[in-house]
């Protein structure tokens, strides 16, 4: 079949990788991809944001299945588009991309789910969230409501910062995204990620992980879009595993269908593990970025099939997803002033010399000047490792890290520190 995969980042690149390994996938494109993407997959250029250009290329190209990788076509409503053409489509229609578009449309479902979640209040104006933040403790969590390129999310430890929190917000500092702002109570514990795909029907869990968000060992600094992750999360037992999905993922997933907007593709939800078990922080509507790289270097299955199951409604045929007992990690190499204004550029080199089985190098923000690589974006690459343990794999992703050539980049150094530190403890 033929796939048009949407997307230029790294998780698009680790969604090509393993899309181009089924025996079921004649041609691969990818818009616009980036030049790891093109290793295996043909580029072409389109708008997302142009649903008529792309539902064109994809009667063109006889398109089997679209899968779109980032979450501002689907909130926009290419998914919507691209099957009132008849398209088959992994990715949710706008309405229920709304979990990942507007914070309070998830707190609501929350409400009315009885999904497990931080108490919080919706506001829409800086008179409103001042007087609504004198009932919240600190540290108190303040999020743009709308997408903020996983940055929208301010962690206030003092009154002080809280208020400049709000005034930035409202005063346009993340756009449209701060149009709304919710205020949540600050929740203690572990966060983990937990994936499940869904074709509004049928629910099957796709495995865990756990990023680090912050752009400095030990998790500090500001969050970024992600530095690192790692998978499984063995902190997410199966006994946990089991309650996340009866509790968040299933009732989430009935709601939606109940109402009228069924929804289809993969369920990203953030999770914190409290004392009173684990609570849903946030959910996004596509693969994580890094949390995919992890993933697809631990899937076993036939990614193609498993994708047009998701987007033709036949997922209970499918069956469980098969992962892989090995751990996988992965790093992010940044440019310098991430998450500023990146540095951008910077020669890159070493890549053929440290890829292999066992290690993969899934390009984000690069791009081809007169035939070299070089960094064209925040995050750069991501160096991406198995193992049996995740210190194992944490080895092998540094040391892929320090045989690679890239002056004006940097990473974390401690990725996966909280499980080898375990696994350390036995």
């Amino acid at each position: 079949m033929n796939i048009l995969l949407l997307g230029s980042g790294g998780r698009e690149h680790a969604l090509a990788w393993k899309l181009s390994q089924s025996p079921r996938v004649t041609t691969l494109y990818a818009a616009p991809g980036n030049p790891g993407i093109a290793q295996c997959a043909t580029l072409v250029t389109l708008d997302a944001t142009d649903h008529a250009a792309v539902t064109a290329f994809c009667a063109e190209k006889d398109v089997d299945l679209v899968v779109v990788g980032p979450e501002a076509p689907l909130v926009d409503g290419l998914a919507d588009s691209l099957r009132a053409a008849g398209l088959a489509v992994f990715g949710p229609d706008k309405a229920p991309a709304q979990l990942e578009g507007s914070k309070g449309f998830t707190k609501n479902l929350c409400d009315r789910a009885a999904i497990p979640t931080a108490a919080y209040v919706r506001t829409t104006s800086l008179e409103q969230a001042r007087a609504e933040l004198t009932k919240f403790g600190l540290p108190v969590v303040i999020k743009a409501d709308g997408l903020a390129a996983g940055k929208g999310v301010i962690i206030a430890e003092t009154a002080g910062e809280a208020d400049a929190a709000l005034v930035d917000m409202f005063g346009g500092g993340f756009g449209a995204a701060g149009a709304e702002v919710v205020l949540e109570e600050f929740m203690t514990g572990e966060e983990a990620s937990f994936f499940a795909l869904t074709d509004g029907k049928a629910i099957v869990a796709f495995g865990s992980a756990q990023d680090h968000k912050r752009v400095g060992d030990g998790d500090t600094g500001p969050n970024t879009g992600g530095m690192g992750a790692y998978s499984p999360a063995r902190v997410l037992t199966p006994a946990l595993e089991a309650e996340v999905m009866d509790r968040i993922i299933r009732p989430t997933v009935n709601t939606l269908a109940a109402e009228g907007t069924p929804y289809s593709g993969v369920l990203y939800a953030g999770l914190m593990l409290t004392a009173e078990g684990p609570k849903l922080i946030e959910y996004n509507a596509r693969f994580g970025d890094p949390e995919c790289q992890v993933l697809m270097m631990r899937l076993q299955d036939d990614l193609a099939a498993l994708l047009l199951a998701v987007a033709t409604g036949t997922l209970a045929d499918h069956g469980p997803v098969t992962m892989s007992d090995n751990c996988a990690l992965t790093v992010v190499m940044a440019a310098k002033g991430y998450p500023g204004t990146p540095e951008k550029g910077g020669a890159i080199g070493g890549i053929e010399m440290v890829s292999g089985p066992q290690v993969q190098i899934f390009h984000a923000g690069t791009a081809l000047k007169d035939g070299a690589l070089v960094a064209n974006g925040g995050r750069v690459l991501n160096v991406t490792a198995t193992g049996s343990s995740i210190g194992e794999a944490q080895a092998r992703a540094y040391e892929a890290v320090d045989g690679l050539s890239f002056p004006t980049g940097f990473c974390r150094r401690d990725i996966g520190w909280r499980e080898v530190a375990r696994e350390r403890q036995g």
